[in-house]
């Protein structure tokens, strides 16, 4: 069969079984897998040109990868924050231990077990963005957290790849391999330095002129990835690593996201031929032979992962909800296994047997974590006894909690218009404090001598232990919906008399927000309509009037901007 003819046959078939996993929520990976499986030999044996669908496979894994080096800044580990750099350390290391000693208990030799403890380990930072924005869930604080040691995981990931890729060219070296290994580190310092000096001073200023042009932006961005991959792999590396180095080259530039945005309908039409392609070489002949070992390594991730990352964010001090939600974003493993375990099988370290066996794991966790992401919050109740039986460091009582019963108000939020509140309560000898979870936030609220709570308005078990209730007021510059329809209704419920205040961008969220108890909702768009034409009908036509305006507007922003350094 012609391969055009089969691609459109695959394509056919991906789109059917893609549609019907939308209907069950899931990730369209599943999907993907699952084509594969179909067009694959056991059933419609559509794949007559495997050569060539490795070869535009490799396509796939080379761009996704260039994209997620493009979102590893290399200033990435200062801005995740210390809870998402030790969570996801620890995570890791306890992963890949236990892992790797449930992988020798199930019979595995070492390599195998070492291949598969690694895959375990990494969880999809793709799948958990796509998950948590359609639940409106990336801003809140688990799920800030969750993204901070996805991130560090891929960074993992990156290393793991770049030590396979070595480990293959020092096994082709054959009895050289002490001259090999020298010359290989040699030849990547070299390389290494070269491009820092490249990415330093050349690629700003190019990519700063190729801008101009759309087309030639995304053609320079084709060509620096790809060919940044076959320099490493023809210097003895492999084609993986050197797409992500490529995407972590440009990651620096005010152009990347552009780049990301750009490239991803490539990447998701190759990397579906990439994952047709696994879900076509499943090993289903010796399905009876690890079924019984993916079950229990399903269950080790789905279950085992999430109560690691709750032990480690329960020794760090943070609430069961919190550590709840988090843990449930690593209950997956990632397309970063299944490349994984792909390199390893072309390198000849494991057969097609332990791929398929990673592979059906991840079917399996992407399948069933998905459902605990969307349905986190309901199972959390049902649980939520549990997990406070688990915790390890016992809270002893708030050292301040008589100062706590006495507020009179909280301010959720500062980094928005929080800043105004604070000086109306500072101004009126109002007694309050402010609650946040931006790490950067709660610097400046320490370094202006602001009193603060560390904390998440959606964490019902928080607001109870700062007694938010018994303030007299609350005011919350938080925009999302439903973060503030949680907080007006659970203050509302307990203290009818309490004054709350909310930020709202939309009408229909507004009318909710004061069925729900609202004292006033804060419309910014309207409100700063409303007084800009209020100036309008005070000013007329008089320039003068609006200049004196301007500069107090900038009077006022250079205020703010100080307090925001």
């Amino acid at each position: 069969m012609h391969i055009f003819i089969e691609i459109v046959f695959i394509l056919l078939v991906a789109t059917l079984i893609s549609s019907f996993m939308r209907l069950l929520k899931q990730p369209l990976i599943i999907g993907y897998i699952f084509s594969g499986v179909i067009v694959g030999p056991y059933f419609l044996n559509l794949i007559g040109s495997a050569e060539y669908m490795e070869f535009f496979s490799k396509f796939g894994i080379v761009i996704l990868l260039f994209i997620v080096g493009l979102n590893l800044k290399p200033d990435i580990i200062r801005e995740v924050g210390k809870v998402s750099i030790l969570t996801g350390f620890w995570q890791i290391i306890f992963t890949s231990v236990l892992g790797f000693l449930l992988m020798q208990v199930l019979g595995f030799d070492i390599i195998a077990s070492l291949y598969g403890a690694l895959a375990l380990t990494l969880s999809s930072t793709i799948i958990i963005l796509k998950l948590l924005s359609d639940k409106g869930d990336l801003n809140r604080l688990y799920g800030k957290i969750s993204i901070g040691f996805l991130l560090v995981q891929d960074i993992f990931a990156t290393l793991v790849l770049l030590v396979v890729s070595v480990l293959g060219s020092l096994n082709s070296a054959g009895e050289n391999t002490f001259e090999f290994t020298i010359f290989l580190i040699i030849k990547g310092v070299a390389f290494f330095a070269i491009l820092y000096v490249i990415n330093r001073y050349i690629l700003p200023k190019l990519t700063a002129f190729l801008a101009s042009s759309q087309e030639l932006l995304f053609l320079f961005s084709i060509t620096w990835g790809l060919g940044l991959a076959v320099l490493f792999y023809v210097l003895g590396f492999s084609l993986e690593i050197g797409a992500l180095v490529a995407g972590i080259a440009l990651s620096s530039s005010p152009f990347s996201q552009e780049i990301g945005s750009r490239m991803k309908p490539l990447r998701d039409f190759f990397i579906l031929l990439f994952f047709v392609l696994l879900g076509s070489q499943l090993a289903l002949f010796s399905a009876g032979s690890i079924i019984i070992p993916a079950i229990i390594l399903s269950l080790f991730v789905l279950i085992g992962n999430p109560i690691i990352v709750i032990i480690v964010m329960d020794l760090l001090g943070y609430k069961s909800r919190t550590r709840f939600l988090a843990g449930l974003t690593v209950a997956q493993i990632s397309e970063f296994s299944l490349i994984l375990a792909a390199l390893g099988f072309s390198l000849g370290h494991i057969n097609r047997e332990i791929v398929s066996l990673i592979t059906l794991v991840g079917i399996i966790t992407i399948a069933g974590s998905t459902y605990l992401i969307l349905y986190a919050d309901k199972i959390y109740l049902y649980l939520r006894p549990i997990l406070r039986l688990m915790e390890l460091r016992k809270k002893s009582e708030d050292k301040r909690e008589e100062d706590i019963e006495e507020q009179d108000m909280i301010i959720f939020g500062y980094d928005r218009v929080g800043y105004d509140f604070v000086n109306v309560a500072e101004r009126m000898k109002i007694k309050y404090f402010v609650v946040d979870f931006n790490p950067s936030s709660i610097h400046r609220l320490e370094k202006n001598h602001i009193p603060f709570r560390f904390g998440d308005a959606d964490d019902v078990d928080f607001l109870e232990e700062i007694f938010a209730f018994k303030s007299k007021m609350i005011v919350s510059t938080i925009p999302e919906f439903k973060t503030n329809l949680n907080l007006v209704s659970f203050c509302h419920n307990h203290n009818p008399d309490i004054i709350t205040i909310v930020v709202s961008h939309d009408i229909k969220d507004t009318r909710e927000l004061y069925k729900h108890g609202a004292s006033f909702v804060v419309m910014p768009h309207y409100l700063g309509a409303e007084y800009a034409s209020k100036m309008i009908e005070t000013h007329g036509i008089q320039k003068d009037a609006f200049e004196k305006e301007k500069k107090q507007h900038l009077i006022y922003l250079e205020k703010r901007q100080k307090l925001t350094e």
